[in-house]
């Protein structure tokens, strides 16, 4: 009899479970309550009978967001780091601030880029191939002096030995971390990339590299053929099959947060662009194991990476690429972004200043920064151009009360 009743508990447990995460489910997915004011912000006379586009705004709370809106503009730097024919200068790090000194870190590359399927695989495919992270300093922010080479290629046959680009910094505890995109020659359309990082007690070196890649590309789909195109696949795998790009480190919650975008093998269109998402990669201690999230990808839109902690959470800007292109977004935890507002311009490649109040306001931390411009050249193709750093503001849009009478006093 013993059996029978244990199983009968079990079998109630079970459904029990059941019903309470039901109920749960049902709960978070309950229609939020909305007021008269919402309503007449956004000029719904019937919330009866709402069109899919109010009910859009009502969801995505347009009418609630004006603190996220604003505007970016381009502004030209001095000294050393601006435009230089024959010269790549790209995706600046976030500008620290050290014994009164801003320091960023780039990649930087010399010499005529071919492109693929030239035969001799020494010639240079993309502006950022063969490129090393550089570094530079300012007293003010706009007037910049190249200090030199920060981190360089691994030895031949390393997983580093032909380019390390797309730099990012964290100082953390009194040491300075560098992770950057690396790629092992030859550099071919089906090369798979990773993630590593250097370490340094100094922001002026020596930085010491590690000997493994932090992050690598999943490599879990399938190239059909043997021709050297990205594009012909039997299966694509996860959305970061082939590369890890772009990567970010962030400390938050007691842990490391490293955002990357991710690439498929086999690349398709959606929503009409490019296929491009981003994920995170967590870690307990800053040199690894990064695990990656079980919720990747956390985006299906943005080009390059541009994050920051806001409150308790983490907001970013989604640049080109995708059908969230353009938008500002806020994660309470660091995985789930929402949409908060629409910009129509973004910077490539930005670099947020670390020593900003980014809780002042939810844009505080792009009030200026670095980022990096292009000057293409008639009849070329735009990998046959140049890069150079520049500099960025963000104006926010003054809709508020408050700042709406401060901005007309006498």
């Amino acid at each position: 009899m013993k059996p029978f009743i244990t199983t009968l508990c079990l079998i109630l447990l079970v459904f029990s479970c059941k019903e309470e995460k039901q109920v749960t489910i049902e709960q978070s997915e309950a229609e939020p309550q909305y007021t008269e004011a919402d309503y007449d912000f956004l000029a719904i006379g019937n919330p009866d009978k709402m069109s899919a586009a109010s009910k859009r705004a009502l969801r995505n709370n347009y009418h609630k967001n004006d603190e996220w809106f604003g505007t970016f503009r381009n502004h030209e730097l001095k000294g050393d780091v601006g435009y230089e024919k024959g010269v790549i200068r790209r995706d600046p790090t976030m500008v620290i601030q050290v014994d009164g000194l801003y320091y960023t870190w780039y990649s930087k590359s010399v010499g005529k880029t071919y492109g693929f399927g030239t035969g001799d695989p020494e010639k240079k495919v993309f502006p950022w191939d063969k490129t090393e992270v550089w570094y530079a300093t300012s007293k003010d922010g706009w007037d910049w002096k190249e200090q030199g080479v920060a981190v360089t290629y691994g030895p031949k046959g390393a997983y580093d030995d032909r380019s390390v680009f797309t730099p990012e910094i964290l100082a953390h505890e009194g040491k300075y971390y560098l992770v950057y995109q690396c790629i092992k020659a030859p550099y071919v359309n089906r090369s798979f990339n990773t993630v590593g990082m250097s370490v340094a007690d100094n922001p002026n070196g020596p930085w010491k590299r590690l000997e493994e890649p932090i992050l690598e590309a999943a490599k879990d789909g399938e190239w059909l053929g043997e021709e050297d195109s990205r594009f012909a696949v039997k299966s694509q795998g996860s959305f970061d099959s082939q590369k890890v790009h772009d990567p970010t480190l962030l400390y938050y919650k007691d842990k490391f947060y490293l955002y990357y975008k991710g690439e498929r093998m086999g690349e398709r269109n959606t929503a009409g662009g490019r296929e491009i998402r981003w994920g995170v990669a967590i870690a307990d201690n800053i040199t690894g194991p990064y695990i990656k999230s079980e919720y990747n990808p956390i985006t299906h839109s943005g080009h390059e990476l541009c994050v920051w902690k806001y409150k308790d959470g983490i907001a970013m800007v989604s640049s080109a690429d995708g059908p969230e292109r353009q938008t500002i977004q806020y994660s309470p935890d660091g995985i789930n972004f929402e949409i908060m507002s629409y910009i129509n311009w973004v910077p490539s490649a930005m670099g947020l200043v670390t020593t900003l109040d980014n809780d002042k306001n939810p844009t505080e931390a792009l009030n200026w920064g670095l980022h990096h411009m292009s000057r293409n050249y008639p009849g070329k193709p735009w990998w046959a151009g140049d890069q150079y750093l520049a500099r960025f503001s963000f104006s926010r849009n003054r809709n508020t009360k408050a700042e709406f009478a401060e901005s007309n006093k006498d």
